[in-house]
């Protein structure tokens, strides 16, 4: 059995050289033969030429490098569906710039494909979040109000509606049958939930499994030092509106569109980065939908 490991990169110097061999180590350690695939987004620093020299003086049987390079920046899904896409594993582990694994993370997740329905296992988050750690990785959706809202679950048990992204494993052949994540949510949020939610409405099973355990120091990735926190927030009302447009059953897309006028009011008086979210979305959503027509 071979493993695929996707890292999607953008300006990620500093934590590709903390992480990558921190990753390399466990990989050893675990005994886990494997490919590394980095798809740098047109970083704007060294990443490549680092990466290059790196492999270069890291060369073992057991692990592969691949280095890919995107022309211009083309935000999360597109890139990591790119590294997906040249998998040879089996099973495809992503993990963002900003994570790094702790020994077994494979070997307790791998298990639960024996599962033929089993689509993706979610792995625990210890999330570096001001200083202090905090335990993520298993997610509860639900629809009110005309919204898909998620919050946290329940750490210790196996149940969760969606996995991260930046730090799960999938089955290779069932996540290019669903056609990998969504570029509609470019350039991030989102296309995380809306797979693993597609997953489940096609009959495949989405796991966490708490003892696969990775570090995530949140506060050091790429987006914040690209977009400002009104600019993240507006992404990610509008690809929240865009999840609803894209899933939604007729009963759940009527109650939206009665709940709307509701919501775009509020946020008038209140939070308007939700109302810039709305028109953004209607812009890209009907844009992608011509595109793709």
């Amino acid at each position: 059995m071979k493993i695929s490991i996707v890292i999607p990169n953008y300006n990620g110097l500093a934590l590709l050289k903390k992480n990558v061999p921190l990753l390399l180590a466990v990989l050893k350690n675990d005994g886990v033969i494997t490919e590394i695939i980095i798809v740098d987004d047109a970083s704007e620093d060294d990443s490549v030429s680092w990466l290059t020299t790196f492999v270069s003086e890291h060369k073992d049987k057991q692990i592969e490098f691949n280095i890919i390079q995107n022309e211009v920046n083309k935000g999360f899904s597109y890139t990591v569906n790119k590294g997906a896409s040249v998998a040879i594993g089996e099973f495809i582990v992503f993990l963002n710039t900003d994570v790094y694994p702790k020994k077994g993370f494979i070997e307790y997740s791998i298990k639960h494909f024996i599962n033929p329905h089993v689509c993706a296992v979610g792995f625990m988050d210890e999330s570096m979040e001001d200083g202090k750690i905090v335990l993520r990785g298993s997610g509860i959706g639900m629809w009110q109000k005309g919204f898909y809202l998620h919050k946290k679950g329940e750490v210790t048990t196996n149940y969760t509606d969606w996995v991260s992204g930046g730090s799960s494993i999938f089955r290779k052949d069932i996540f290019k049958k669903l056609g990998g994540f969504d570029t509609v949510y470019g350039p991030f949020y989102w296309e995380d939930i809306d797979l693993s939610y597609r997953a489940k409405k096609n009959g495949y099973q989405i796991v966490f499994e708490p003892k696969s355990v990775v570090v995530h120091e949140h506060e050091k990735g790429a987006i914040l030092s690209k977009y400002s926190k009104e600019d993240v927030m507006r992404i990610s009302y509008r690809n929240q509106f865009i999840f609803v447009w894209n899933n939604a059953s007729p009963v759940q897309l009527l109650v939206h569109i009665i709940w709307l006028p509701y919501h775009l009011m509020l946020s008038v008086k209140g939070d308007r980065k939700l109302l810039g979210g709305f028109f953004q979305a209607l812009v890209r959503f009907f844009h992608f939908k011509l595109l793709h027509q």
